[in-house]
């Protein structure tokens, strides 16, 4: 079991290295703090709120179509995975209570400022292109809820580009306020899926459907049932990630070193049995084959099992979850850019704060513009899959970098994985991330892509940062 570790005296960390765990008394010397607000309720509603996001929506379908009747069984390797990664996050966030989560914890573990970099822009990238995607998709269900006929597109583009302006409106205004928001759209994204699992059990009493479906695997590509089963979990994996955003949060956490570790593991226990509730509701409903048509899959499922619900209350349920989405992902790639502006990785102006709200105004501008930039001129149709893939990869620098940081000891008690957990996390991670695991060669492609912007940006940020030197060394 995960046990509580007191180290000796704090290791000295160089100024280069980042702030150490005097975080805890809020580091005056560094500047303004941000604003400690969220208690262990807003948190779990918080990580909740993430991790259902709009990935279940609509990957449910596509799992279908890779596995056939059992496709609860990638939902419960995911979580199975994502657990592993979590533990590695706990001993991290609760040792090293600051905003910047995995490019933080790999800055202090390896030094590397390319590596930093890379991991920063990762992770962002994910944050980015989930709350751009959420952006459209919220613009789509609601020209869908309304029944707007004609040419949609430039109607959907002004529609996405205003929401998400109002995403960073609410950003700006407080952690406190966007909290609460979350709050009230996580209640309504979590009723959606009640919805479609107390359906299928009203349909199961009435004797409708076939759960013996449950059992059932398919492999369509003719696959193996293994190999079907890994690239499901690759896919699925997806809709689990977003644990990892909230130790962005951290230092808006009243004491996070003692709520974290228990209120990550709930919030993670509580959306793994709604993703296996939910799948196995789909398919007794619905025929795999049948589920992994369209875009909408639930929405198939509740038709099938409650012909006469309200079906239109289906896309504001759906506008609600993506909101979420947008809303906790803008949240953290703001903090992200921050902490990582702090821990001297980024350029400083990163870490202004607004002087009342002590909200990161220049790190939610500089994320805001980037995503009016992939609403207007990015293909987000297979950005899914590379999101699940960035991830993977930093998550595999997680769990390598929390068995380094070990042998840096800190004067406080924090949470301690069992060194297994983060070895085995490490090892799955690579495997769902590599080729063995049949993912999509478009989500390489792209990736690769966007890791060559991320090359492109620590160049450029590199040579200023030497520039920059190199006068003030010949003024001086």
């Amino acid at each position: 079991m995960p046990k509580s570790d007191h180290g000796g005296a704090e290791a000295v960390i160089p100024p280069d290295q980042g702030a150490g765990p005097d975080a805890l008394e809020g580091n005056a010397g560094d500047g303004p703090e941000l604003k400690r607000v969220m208690g262990p309720g807003l948190l779990l509603l918080f990580i909740v709120g993430d991790i259902l996001g709009t990935g279940v929506y609509a990957l449910t379908g596509q799992v279908a179509a890779e596995v056939g009747g059992a496709v609860w069984v990638p939902f419960l390797c995911a979580f199975l995975v994502a657990m592993l990664t979590a533990t590695s996050y706990l001993e991290l966030v609760t040792k090293y209570p600051r905003a910047g989560g995995a490019a933080a914890y790999s800055h202090r573990a390896f030094g590397i400022h390319f590596l930093t970099f890379l991991v920063t822009f990762a992770v962002m990238c994910s944050g980015l292109t989930s709350a751009s995607s959420a952006s459209k998709a919220f613009a789509a269900n609601l020209l869908s809820a309304l029944d707007v006929d004609g040419d949609q597109g430039r109607v959907a583009m002004a529609i996405a580009l205003g929401f998400m302006a109002l995403i960073s409106l609410v950003n700006l205004r407080g952690v406190g306020e966007s909290v609460k928001a979350n709050v009230a759209l996580t209640t309504v994204e979590l009723g959606g899926l009640l919805i479609v699992i107390g359906v299928g059990a009203w349909a199961l009493l009435q004797g409708n459907g076939e759960f013996s479906r449950v059992t059932d695997f398919e492999t369509p590509g003719g696959d193996t049932a293994f190999g079907a089963i890994t690239a499901a979990t690759a896919l699925a994996f997806f809709a689990m990630v977003g644990f990892e955003d909230s130790v962005n949060m951290a230092e808006e956490t009243k004491d996070p070193v003692r709520i974290f570790p228990r209120v990550m593991l709930i919030g993670l226990t509580i959306t793994g049995v709604i993703y296996i509730l939910v799948a196995v509701a789909s398919v007794t409903l619905v025929a795999p084959a049948e589920l992994g048509e369209g875009d909408t899959p639930l929405l198939k499922v509740v038709q099938a099992g409650a012909p006469d619900f309200p079906i239109d209350v289906f896309a504001w349920i759906t506008m609600f979850a993506v909101s979420n989405s947008a809303l906790i992902n803008m949240l953290m790639a703001s903090r992200l850019l921050y902490g990582m502006s702090r821990e001297r990785a980024l350029p400083a102006p990163l870490c202004r704060l607004l002087p009342r709200r002590r909200t990161p105004w220049v790190a939610i501008t500089f994320t805001t513009l980037l995503a009016f930039l992939l609403i207007g001129y990015a293909d987000l149709t297979a950005l899914g899959g590379t999101t699940s893939l960035l991830l993977l990869c930093v998550f595999a620098v997680v769990n390598v970098a929390v068995l380094v940081l070990r042998r840096d000891r800190v004067a406080h008690r924090h949470f301690r994985a069992p060194t297994a957990l983060p070895v085995i996390g490490a090892i799955l991670c690579v495997y769902l991330a590599s080729p063995l695991s049949q993912r999509s060669g478009e989500d390489y492609e792209i990736a690769g892509w966007l890791m060559l912007i991320g090359i492109a940006l620590w160049a450029c940020v590199w040579g200023c940062t030497r520039l920059l030197a190199a006068r003030a060394k010949s003024v001086g």
